[in-house]
């Protein structure tokens, strides 16, 4: 609970009161996953300290992504009600599983 609320509060201070807007915040948010993405390939650093990093990133995200989807077109949102944003988000997440099966890790004898 702790993580959510201030992943939220982060969210909505990046794209409030940091100026960014919904759309900046979901792209510095989304940037940042493509770098700890990119790290995970490229780095040797701990895929454990890569997964909180990317877990705690994921909360800003949403929360931004979340009021862009439902706040008024007055307030640069799309103006969906929230049973559209959560179809929306939905398909999200059905094409992400999708186009990026999990497959089961590799022993190492």
């Amino acid at each position: 609970m702790f993580s959510q609320t201030l992943g939220t509060a982060l969210g909505d201070w990046t794209a409030d009161t940091a100026g960014l807007g919904y759309k900046g915040g979901a792209l510095l948010f989304g940037a940042m996953l493509v770098l700890i993405a990119i790290a995970r390939y490229r780095t040797r650093i701990s895929h454990t300290i890569l997964f909180w990093a990317a877990f705690i990133v994921t909360r800003p995200l949403g929360a931004v992504v979340g009021d862009f989807l439902d706040k008024p077109r007055s307030a640069g949102g799309l103006a969906l009600s929230r049973y559209s944003a959560s179809a929306v988000l939905l398909v999200l997440v059905a094409a992400f599983i999708y186009f990026f099966p999990q497959r089961a890790a590799q022993r190492r004898h």
